[in-house]
């Protein structure tokens, strides 16, 4: 009952016209940072970053009937693969690759309406998804350090370190100090305090801001238009298996909001919708360029905080974030950031990233001293970090952290369980609710 007397706003309560935007706008924030940070890191357009999740959102709001108060943005486990995929294919590559991702979703969720849960949950068991999180932010550390030490030509540069340490120093002391809100937002204010100590260091280039139009039509790549789409088993292979890791993710975000707002999510509108919604959200940011998205945990954060539980919100974040991306000054804001500061927000995201996998396996108390979980566990961050690739064909790879998913799932299937650890893991799986982990 007192639960109830707390919420501000429910799942489908309107807010009022003076607040609506306010509060929308806090949704923004909190998703802003790790939004456009993927972008940049896959060199892809902000601005159409900004669409796709906007669009995104509104897709999976609609998918899910209106009931699920869930923001979608940027995914980081696709850094690395779109990254070799454009390696290999150049980004119309990408963005196939992105698409098919978005399409094993849909997959997912047919099947799971069909059977079913209890599948899914035993093909992606902590002690595979932990260490490949792990990967994720692990094997994505050269490049943090890279942007935080070199300047653009690739040279070693104190004025790009030190941008980058005061960046981090920032990031830190707000996650740490800040309460509330704030708190919520320590990479946006990190970005805006680190930007301004760069153009003390001569780093912070605000030409193109002056040049920029306050309304230009974002660099769409879209399909049939920008480029003819060619499919790819070489490309299948770099992209698809990181759905493992974003379907968990998925899972964990969907039950910890099932606490936040008081729901049985997976019950209703079912976990098949909200899994169709997320691969929908990844195609339509495929068809016009954008990265794939996912759910945020930091706007469940803000839900939790603000007790404003309203999808009308939720979709009114999404629609600014899609004007956003056609104000042409905000967009060129956002490009002139220089590396060094997205270098030094990124040591601290990476490294959580890589945290947050250590801490679903405590968690779920995966015992490493099982010679089963020590073995999965070994491979995949192997493999996973050390970049390892099989290459079949000049036109065929399976790339470091595709592969290592693939692989700890075939071990996870194939490796027979120590005499009594099977109905133990069953049961720490029974009992233990998912954390919300990293973007």
């Amino acid at each position: 009952m007192n639960k109830k007397q707390d919420i501000v706003l429910d799942v489908l309560d309107k807010p009022k016209a003076s607040q609506w935007f306010i509060l929308s706008l806090q949704h923004l924030f909190a998703m802003f940072g790790a939004t456009i940070l993927v972008p940049y890191l896959t060199k892809t357009n902000p601005a159409v970053a900004l669409v796709a999740s906007g669009l995104g959102t509104l897709a999976f709001l609609l998918i899910t009937k209106g009931r699920v108060p869930a923001y979608l943005g940027s995914s980081f486990a696709f850094i690395a693969p779109i990254l070799a995929a454009k390696a290999s294919g150049g980004p119309a590559a990408a963005m196939m690759g992105s698409f098919l991702a978005g399409l094993v979703y849909g997959i997912v969720a047919l099947i799971i309406k069909r059977t079913g849960i209890k599948w899914l949950m035993k093909l992606l068991p902590p002690v595979v998804v932990g260490p490949v999180i792990i990967v994720i932010g692990l094997s994505l550390a050269n490049t943090a350090v890279g942007m935080a030490t070199n300047d653009t030509n690739g040279n070693y540069s104190t004025p790009h370190i030190l941008t980058a340490l005061v960046t981090l120093g920032i990031v830190i002391i707000c996650s740490i100090y800040l309460k509330g809100f704030m708190n919520l937002i320590p990479v946006l204010i990190g970005i805006v305090g680190g930007s301004l100590f760069a153009y003390t260091q001569g780093i912070m280039d605000f030409s193109k801001v002056k040049e920029a139009a306050w309304f230009e039509v974002p660099d769409f790549y879209i399909p049939f238009v920008s480029y003819t789409p060619e499919f790819s088993w070489g490309i299948v292979l770099i992209m698809v298996p990181v759905a493992i890791v974003t379907l968990s993710e998925h899972i964990g975000h969907l039950l910890v909001l099932n606490k936040v707002v008081d729901r049985d999510y997976i019950k209703n509108p079912g976990l098949h919708r909200t899994i169709l919604g997320d691969g929908v959200a990844t195609m339509v940011a495929a068809l016009i360029g954008g990265p794939p998205n996912t759910t945020y945990g930091e706007n469940i954060g803000v839900l939790a905080i603000t007790k404003v539980f309203s999808v009308f919100v939720i979709g009114g974040a999404a629609v600014i974030a899609i004007t956003f991306g056609f104000i042409g000054k905000i967009t060129a804001l956002i490009s002139s950031v220089p590396s060094a500061v997205m270098g030094g927000v990124s040591i601290l995201l990476f490294g959580i990233i890589a945290s947050s996998g250590l801490r679903m396996m405590i968690e779920s108390k995966i015992d490493l001293g099982d010679k089963r979980n020590l073995v999965i566990s070994s491979v995949i961050l192997v493999l996973g970090i050390g970049g390892a690739v099989i290459r079949v064909s000049d036109q065929l790879e399976i790339h470091g952290m595709a592969l290592a998913a693939i692989v700890g799932v075939i071990l996870n299937i194939v490796l027979p369980h120590e005499k009594g650890a099977k109905q133990k893991e069953t049961t720490t799986s029974e009992n233990t609710t998912p954390k919300t982990y990293a973007s």
